[in-house]
């Protein structure tokens, strides 16, 4: 019996996603609660389309430090359908780092570590194949803006 074939990676699409002003909901019974609103945006590659506001990061800082994400927000393709974005991933590096990232300095993103894994929703039949497939992303996070490059895991 054969070993199953090592994943490869293959670019997909790229986000730019705005963002607002962070809301501090303090220490929850889950952990220390961040919520950062998503006010608009850009997607790229293999589909287009704009950002809508509306969506948010839910974000809990662990005890280590590390940034649970939790983003979910709507982008609006040029033929008018609709592609919900769902991330969840781990910022995470040294607390210097960290505490610079929250003030909105620029940081050199190889100080620090963020991965997503993106999942996508449609009903568009053109980009229902997207549905199908996982991608998993790159991340930088800039004073009020989060890019990231998604691949597609063949």
């Amino acid at each position: 019996m054969s070993a199953p074939a090592a994943p490869g990676l293959e670019p997909a699409f790229e986000v730019e996603a705005r963002l607002g002003a962070l809301e501090d909901h303090g220490v929850t019974r889950a952990g220390h609660r961040r919520v950062v609103p998503v006010v608009g945006g850009r997607v790229t590659g293999l589909f287009t389309a704009d950002i809508l506001p509306g969506g948010a990061d839910w974000q809990l800082v662990r005890a280590d430090g590390a940034i649970e994400i939790d983003t979910r927000y709507s982008a609006l393709t040029a033929g008018g359908g609709h592609v919900y974005i769902r991330t969840f991933g781990v910022r995470s590096g040294r607390p210097e780092i960290l505490e610079a990232l929250l003030r909105g300095d620029a940081v050199d993103p190889s100080d620090y570590y963020f991965r997503l894994c993106v999942r996508l929703e449609t009903s568009v039949p053109a980009l229902a194949a997207l549905e199908q497939n996982v991608f998993i992303a790159s991340a930088i996070r800039e004073a009020d803006r989060v890019r990231y490059a998604a691949y597609r895991v063949t």
